[in-house]
């Protein structure tokens, strides 16, 4: 039950963001950030009295709506505004929160369940949030030169001699560029998402031990923060759209290498590899619609491309497991995937030269 209810609130928080995105596009992001962090206290509040399934319902839909979504977009989204000469380097700094995240919070909060129960938990994270993030946010927001992002177009212009426009989510929606490289934008979440979800069938076909694959997921958020760095050092030097042919490649030579062998040595190399195509996709995604759309819209932008690959990151496990029913083995998907992966990067390949020329919205 408790499964079927984080979907549903997932769903819903993908339909919410959809329109609630747009918000960084309208209104000063500190004040925003500061709103929502209140937000989130509350709805962390609210879960730690939940006592029937409507109330879990909504605080699960808060924490993934203010929390996982709107917070993170609100960073990613001044990051792209606020910088410009070195705008992936301070996007890969935005971006560590989640894979320290996922490396810290685990093993922090097993410790604490030893001490308090799971309410008291959510209780000291709404706490923290008050006493801690909303006065550090504000005292960090009173330094943010905000003409920063008001004089991006002017310099740009200067430096690069190329012409920055701005589209909106409806001229966006009529460019076909943007239908070009979506399949390959969303190939990473969808990828990895169906695989962390079947991991265990995995392990089981391959005869590998649980206790090997938890002690390979350090490898996937090394590989993750280090390959994010790099990828944000590489995008401010050459750009972003020189990068969509590349940073798929080693999520396909990972898949090859899980068809290719059975020995244990594979799942951590995989890990490795997995983590390059996840944590350089992650800037990518965030740097390539400011490069291809400018900046004033990029909210709605985000926003709209977030509840597409929430869309595909539900889907995957769904559609992984029904081929698994089927008779399609992992091995055989494996294949199917990395087919598409070489597919995409060719076609990325191509777009390159079509992607740098800057273009006018239509009227």
């Amino acid at each position: 039950m408790f499964g079927i209810i984080y979907s549903v609130a997932t769903l819903t928080s993908a339909t919410l963001f959809f329109w609630l995105g747009k918000l960084t596009d309208q209104f000063n992001l500190t004040v925003l950030g500061l709103i929502t962090l209140g937000i989130l206290s509350g709805f962390s509040f609210l879960l730690s009295s939940a006592d029937t399934l409507l109330i879990l319902f909504l605080s699960l839909l808060g924490l993934r709506l203010f929390g996982q979504s709107m917070i993170s977009h609100i960073a990613v989204t001044a990051m792209a505004r606020w910088f410009s000469k070195k705008r992936g380097r301070a996007l890969s700094v935005a971006l560590m929160g989640h894979p320290i995240g996922e490396a810290l919070l685990p093993s922090l909060i097993t410790f604490f369940l030893f001490q308090y129960t799971w309410r008291e938990i959510w209780v000291g994270i709404g706490t923290c949030i008050i006493i801690i993030f909303l006065p550090l946010v504000y005292w960090l927001g009173r330094h943010i030169k905000l003409n920063k992002h008001d004089s991006y177009n002017s310099k740009q212009t200067k430096s690069k001699k190329k012409l920055i426009v701005s589209w909106n989510r409806s001229q966006v929606l009529k460019d076909l560029r943007f239908y070009q490289v979506l399949p390959g934008l969303l190939a990473s979440p969808f990828i990895v998402t169906g695989v962390f979800f079947h991991q265990i069938h995995l392990i089981e076909t391959k005869s590998w031990s649980i206790t090997l694959l938890a002690s390979s997921y350090p490898f996937f958020a090394l590989s993750v923060i280090g390959v994010t760095f790099g990828a944000g050092w590489i995008i401010d030097r050459f750009g972003t759209v020189h990068l969509l042919r590349f940073f798929l490649l080693p999520l396909a030579f990972g898949l090859l290498l899980i068809v290719a062998t059975d020995k244990a040595f594979a799942i951590p190399i995989f890990m490795i590899l997995m983590g390059a195509s996840a944590g350089s996709a992650t800037i990518i995604i965030s740097t390539l619609w400011v490069e291809l759309y400018g900046i004033n819209y990029l909210g709605s932008i985000r926003s709209m491309f977030f509840s597409m690959v929430v869309l595909a990151t539900s889907i995957s496990p769904a559609l992984i497991g029904l081929l698994l029913d089927t008779g399609v083995t992992l091995e055989i998907q494996f294949i199917i995937f990395t087919i598409y992966i070489f597919i995409c990067s060719i076609i990325f390949a191509i777009l390159t030269p079509n992607l740098l020329i800057a273009r006018s919205p239509p009227s």
